[in-house]
């Protein structure tokens, strides 16, 4: 794993330039590469015919003119979806985008940090499960070296660990404070780096995790008060919804 990070501190556009595109589509990502975001973060399911899909929830009702359970529907049906309009009627020909049209536009250009879903993961795993699928388009896309697995699942990241062969970088997911449990944790799997809701880090975390080799991302920073405070507790990054507003606060 040669996996590192571009700039310091790292601004990620969080589901693509957020504040300005419907979620979670090729539009918000195109809008991040071309602000100049250090990386992108999106969210991964599966579809009832086990293809992979980005998007956040695990219902289709938010942002798509569609109703009920991601993993209720085939791939091809949720292809006629409109994913745009809910954020404005200019963005109506927006779809749901399948995780390689994705990665093959930000390929070469910024980091991606690919979050599998824990509604997605399966036990016991099955040959087709969504961590190996993941990891087999890394590989074909030869971009092991450019993204970052991350989840709240554990299993995932576990998971990933044990796989053979080259991997991507590993990340947890955590709205809880950390504890010595989830510490090592972490450092058995090897993790790159732990991402923490910003309203339960502490500068004693921060530095706790450093001293044991992992970087610390924060999500969801979304004023120039937070990023601030983040920022001085010694983060090394943190998800935006808004990453034009914070290039141009740290270019300040």
């Amino acid at each position: 794993m040669s996996f590192s990070f571009r700039q310091h501190p790292q601004v990620i556009a969080h589901r693509g330039d957020k504040a300005r595109n419907p979620e979670n589509t090729v539009s918000a990502f195109r809008a991040a590469l071309d602000l100049g975001a250090s990386m992108v973060e999106l969210d991964v399911t599966l579809t009832r015919d086990r293809k992979i899909v980005v998007i956040h929830d695990d219902t289709l009702n938010r942002t798509t003119s569609g109703h009920g359970r991601v993993r209720d529907k085939k791939l091809s049906e949720i292809l006629t979806l409109d994913a745009g309009s809910w954020f404005s009627p200019v963005f109506a020909s927006e779809k749901v985008p399948v995780l390689e049209d994705v990665l093959t536009l930000c390929r070469g250009n910024t980091l991606v940090n690919v979050e599998i879903k824990p509604e997605a993961v399966e036990h016991p795993m099955p040959d087709d499960a969504i961590e190996i699928q993941v990891l087999e388009l890394i590989r074909r896309l030869g971009m092991t070296d450019s993204i970052l697995i991350s989840s709240f699942h554990r299993r995932v990241i576990q998971r990933m660990t044990g796989m053979k062969g080259p991997k991507p970088a590993l990340a947890l997911l955590s709205d809880e404070p950390l504890d010595d449990d989830t510490m090592q944790f972490m450092t058995e799997c090897r993790v790159f780096s732990y991402h923490a809701d910003h309203r339960i880090l502490t500068s004693e975390q921060i530095r706790k995790t450093h001293d044991h080799g992992l970087k610390v991302l924060t999500y969801t920073v979304n004023t120039e008060e937070d990023a601030r405070r983040c920022l001085d507790m010694g983060v090394d990054g943190f998800f935006t919804d808004d990453p034009a507003q914070f290039i141009r606060f740290l270019e300040r």
